[in-house]
């Protein structure tokens, strides 16, 4: 997977952010902190994973797939952009 090779500071500073917002959710049980602030934190988490699960799937795409940016043939390159929009979109 030389895709997330060539990418990996930025996908493991994602990670990296994402084991913070975990552990903010586990001082906020400790810490019995309201309900709102918990599901705050956790949607946060949703989000946060939804976004790298979306760039992991569309560096997928593109690399062993096919890439809209280097496909000949439009109508498979249409149909990748398609796939990548109602990834990102279905992620958000």
């Amino acid at each position: 997977m030389a895709h997330t090779i060539r990418k990996k500071s930025k996908l493991l500073g994602r990670v990296r952010r994402l084991k913070g917002q975990v552990e903010a959710v586990e001082r906020a049980l400790e810490d019995e902190q309201e309900c709102y602030e918990v599901l705050r934190l956790v949607a946060s988490i949703r989000g946060a994973v939804n976004g790298l699960t979306a760039e992991v799937m569309e560096d997928h795409i593109r690399n062993h797939v096919v890439d809209p940016n280097n496909e000949p043939d439009p109508m498979k390159a249409q149909g990748a952009d398609e796939l990548i929009e109602v990834v990102r979109s279905y992620l958000k």
